[in-house]
């Protein structure tokens, strides 16, 4: 009587293989991706591009070298009984899904954290110290020449509004409208990252307008330009932007902050 052979894991050994060829190449193809479109900046900090691109080119010469290694081999040797081995996923699945995933990082573009993201903040929580280094604070820099980040970051140091009051400022940022603040003011916003997107926070100033600020939707990018001044916005002393210039600006190329 003629023995059943035994029962094969996978009916097709090689395809498997090749699509773990396929699943290391596309990570590294997407990640190398993001980098050159500039799409790497929405996703972490600019001091770990190196990380990326080394992971990314990493990723492709070992596709490389199974390529050629599968290539070669005239035949495939199965696993044995003996020899299984312990996953979690039917053979091919693992593959699978990270084929399917990094098709979806080509066809979705990374979005920009929005006001939606910091809505239901005060201004006193937008104005809050920032996690950023101490050494990236610089006093010395003058006053129309700071960012919306060093502004921030001096007030953390020098609290008092009065002490700034009158000096010239020149920002830019996105509209961001915080549940207390009236019809004559918006928070000008921007993001900041300090390793990656899952750890962006929002910090702002407040612009007094001369105007109703509906025509200042939320999320559209602006310049603004003016004095500082000393308001009270609900019950509270901020140190505000009088605005005397508001031009609408495209999105940066990259929208956050470090």
């Amino acid at each position: 009587m003629t023995p059943t052979p035994a029962k094969k894991n996978y009916k097709n050994p090689k395809i498997l293989h090749w699509l773990d060829v396929l699943a290391i190449a596309a990570w590294g193809i997407l990640l190398l991706k993001y980098w050159a479109t500039g799409k790497l900046n929405l996703l972490i900090h600019p001091d770990y591009f190196w990380l990326v691109i080394l992971a990314g080119i990493g990723l492709l010469l070992v596709a490389g070298f199974k390529t050629k290694e599968l290539s070669k081999r005239q035949r495939i040797i199965e696993d044995s009984p003996s020899a299984q081995h312990m996953t979690i996923f039917p053979p091919g699945w693992s593959s699978s899904l990270l084929i399917f995933t990094a098709l979806l990082g080509f066809l979705i573009t990374p979005q920009v954290f929005a006001s939606q993201s910091a809505m239901n903040l005060s201004v006193t929580e937008l104005l809050g110290p920032t996690r950023s280094q101490p050494q990236s604070f610089r006093a010395s820099i003058r006053p129309e020449d700071r960012t919306l980040v060093d502004w921030v970051r001096t007030i953390n140091v020098y609290p008092e509004p009065d002490k700034h009051a009158g000096q010239k400022v020149k920002v830019q940022g996105f509209v961001l409208y915080p549940k207390e603040m009236g019809e004559k003011y918006f928070m000008l916003s921007r993001f900041v990252i300090t390793c990656c997107a899952a750890d962006a926070y929002p910090i702002g100033l407040p612009v007094k307008l001369n105007e109703n600020r509906d025509k200042y939707q939320p999320d559209k990018w602006f310049e603004v330009e003016g004095k500082m001044i000393t308001d009270t916005i609900a019950g509270k002393r901020h140190l505000t932007i009088e605005a005397t210039s508001l031009k609408e600006i495209p999105q940066p190329k990259n929208p956050y902050s470090s």
